[in-house]
């Protein structure tokens, strides 16, 4: 709640204001029935015309004031709601840009688009409904009580009864409904999760005719956001019909209780009948915009979270901005994920120089991504330390280190825009022919110039307009825009054709001694002829040295060999 009345601060003047105006409505509203009571028992009863059309002049006055004050009302509560909604996505997306991947992996990006989205709608429609319900509902049922009290005095007794068993209904809806709107909002992170699972790999699950899994997997997710929907709106069910009856009942007893009154005080009976009418609908009020406060307090923790989350790697205190030439150490080295049940790198030790070319090969899951990722700082090492040029990699400025680093990894990851637009990510002011330059080391500027418009070429999400060889040689194209002083393939030729490969890998050679090459890869072929090769399994480091030297003096390297190239040459 303390994140909600922080927003509201923020945003006192117009909140203020939007009160006022509904202060204004809900007078103009408890006014009606007493100028009611003055007609009847002044002008009606004594057959007054004057004095009808008098009070009636009044009240088409009062009612002008109150609509006046709604539409105000309403203007002040949607802009408020709305830049407030606006405010929270604005400081959530910042938030999630400053995590690390381990925050990230953590909290699930399926989690986060929810809470983004979902969650602060929750909590901007709590806001709107207070601006334009909440405080009315007390002004109106303070206001009504009063009244009663002043013209009936009598009626004290069930007024106080009516609210207290209302009050109880009301607290006990909030208890009840709490929880289960918390777990409304988590069974909607399921479903989006299971959605967002099957959008990505819509062509693996189609690839092995995997639709009807799919199906069954978002049935059960959407099965179990309905079964907490039907569970926290069961909670309304019950308890908005009690007390509904509570009121009612209260109108019944205080017509009985006034059976006895006399003819002259008809109307005030209608006043006090109709201010109990405002009194059930103020407190069948209090009680929707409670359960909508509910799922607003479930959404605004939620929220919170994301707010108030620690990066996992901090930024150092007194940030390092070398002129990085690209050497890279790893020194004793292990890393685990969190949540995992063993260490993906154990005791890694290596020394790169800088210009150097480095394959790097292994098995699936024998750590050789991991490795590279903790050079630009995507993770920390948990034991040991990285060292780019001899400084610890978490003592350097993000920017200065990430800018010295890039990265093309295996699944090319394009935005929607065009060729250049994405091209430029690796330099934002770099020219047509830098950019070509790049583009023709990595192969992709003879079909880039085979398109229509060519760099202009308009690229739809994800690039899934182009094939995965050619969003390969774009996302390496990407990487040597920026100049960078070490480059990470990450397996990023697995798309290509031999002879394509064969020369992306030479026009990379030729910028030997520019810059240091992380090359990991899946094929003996592709890293053969690198400076050194490193071979891992199991996150460790099996053997080091040329393709010769592996061949001689590393079993793992020579089974992988004898696995993809030995087997052919024996045949």
């Amino acid at each position: 709640m303390r994140l909600i009345l922080h927003c509201i601060k923020q945003h006192i003047s117009t909140f203020l204001a939007g009160l006022l105006f509904l202060s204004v409505e809900a007078m103009a509203d408890l006014l009606q029935p007493t100028f009611m009571s003055y007609i009847v028992d002044e002008g009606v009863k004594n057959a007054d015309v004057r004095t009808v059309l008098y009070y009636g002049a009044i009240m088409l006055g009062i009612a002008a004031l109150g609509a006046l004050g709604a539409v105000m009302r309403n203007m002040f509560a949607s802009r408020t709601s709305q830049a407030i909604g606006k405010e929270l996505r604005g400081e959530m997306y910042h938030k999630v840009q400053t995590l690390s991947l381990e925050n990230i992996d953590r909290l699930k990006p399926a989690s986060i688009i929810t809470r983004i989205t979902n969650d602060v709608t929750q909590i901007q429609d709590f806001i709107n409904g207070c601006m334009r319900i909440m405080i009315k509902a007390p002004i109106t049922c303070i206001g009504a009580i009063a009244l009663i009290v002043i013209e009936t005095p009598r009626q004290i007794p069930m007024m106080a009864a009516v609210l207290i068993i209302s009050a109880v209904f009301i607290f006990a809806n909030m208890k009840c409904g709490y929880p289960r709107f918390e777990r409304l909002q988590k069974r909607l992170d399921q479903l989006n999760n299971v959605s967002r699972e099957f959008l990505n790999s819509v062509r693996v699950v189609k690839a092995f005719h995997a639709e009807e899994k799919e199906k069954e997997k978002f049935r059960i997710a959407s099965e179990g956001l309905a079964d907490a929907g039907v569970s926290a709106m069961r909670v309304m069910a019950v308890f908005a019909p009690l007390i509904n009856f509570t009121v009612n009942f209260g109108i019944v007893v205080m017509l009985w209780i006034s059976q006895n009154d006399s003819s002259t005080e008809i109307g005030k009976l209608m006043a006090a009948v109709n201010y109990m009418t405002q009194i059930l609908f103020a407190i069948g009020m209090v009680s929707n915009i409670l359960n909508t406060a509910a799922r607003a307090m479930a959404s605004s923790r939620r929220v919170n979270e994301i707010l108030q989350e620690t990066p996992a790697q901090l930024p150092p205190k007194e940030p390092l901005f070398p002129s990085i030439q690209g050497g890279v150490s790893f020194e004793n080295v292990s890393f685990a994920y969190a949540g995992a049940g063993r260490a993906s790198l154990e005791g890694i030790t290596i020394c790169i120089n800088p210009g150097e070319t480095i394959g790097i090969i292994g098995p699936t899951g024998s750590g050789k991504t991991t490795l590279v990722n903790l050079v630009p700082r995507f993770y920390d090492a948990t034991e040991g330390t990285v060292r780019v040029d001899g400084y610890d990699v978490t003592q350097i400025d993000e920017k200065t280190l990430r800018r010295a680093v890039a990265v093309v990894p295996q699944k090319a990851l394009l935005f929607s825009g065009t060729i250049l637009e994405n091209l430029r990510w690796g330099k934002a002011d770099a020219t047509v022919e830098e950019v070509r330059r790049a583009a023709k080391i990595a192969c992709a500027d003879s079909f880039v110039q085979e398109t229509e418009k060519g760099y202009e070429t308009h690229l739809s999400q994800g690039g899934v307009n182009l094939s995965g060889g050619q969003k390969q040689r774009l996302a390496l194209a990407r990487a040597l825009v920026g100049n960078p002083r070490i480059l990470i393939l990450d397996d990023c030729t697995s798309a290509l054709d031999a002879d394509t490969e064969a020369t992306v890998l030479n026009g990379l050679r030729r910028l030997s001694g520019q810059m240091t090459i992380l090359l990991i890869s899946q094929r003996i072929s592709t890293v053969m002829k690198t400076d050194r090769i490193l071979c891992m399994e199991n996150g460790r480091i099996q053997g080091i040295g040329t393709h010769s030297e592996l061949m001689h003096s590393c079993p793992s390297y020579q089974a992988i060999y004898d696995s993809q190239i030995g087997g052919m040459q024996n045949a």
